[in-house]
Order: C-alpha cells, then structure tokens, then sequence
C-alpha cells in the first residue's frame, strides 16, 4: 500500500522546486482549501522561510507565497 502525501508535504515539494502558491493555485493543484495553515505548519515545523507578496490583478488583490532559498537555515 501507497503513504498518502500530505497536502503540505505537497506544497513543500512544489515551493522547494522554485513554484509560487496562491489559495486557488492551491485548491486547483492539491485540493487545498486551507494555504495558509499549511504555510503557518511549514514556516513552524520545517523553519522554511516562506515569503508572501500580495498581488494585485483588477480589482482583486491576493497573497502569493514563495520560498526565500537564500534564506534557508540548516
């Protein structure tokens, strides 16, 4: 039988091979409804360095996350 990969395991995986992520991004790729939870689990459990920005596309405005690789700590 086949481990199940959780969806933050996912979203690391996907930030750690240089991918952004935003909420739809999210729920479309992993069927994640809850980004930034998972993020909040990453940057505690794992120390990743995830950034976010906000972007702006009409008139609506949304947080993008990416991983600082330069600031990464071992």
């Amino acid at each position: 039988m086949m481990e199940k990969i959780t969806q933050s395991e996912q979203i690391k995986k996907h930030l750690e091979s240089g991918g952004t992520i935003t909420a739809l991004s999210a729920l479309q790729i992993f069927g994640c409804m809850r980004l930034a939870a998972r993020i909040s689990e990453l940057r505690k459990k794992d120390h990743l360095p995830i950034a976010s920005r906000t972007v702006t596309n009409g008139d609506k405005r949304f947080s993008e996350y990416y991983l600082q690789h330069n600031l990464k700590t071992v």
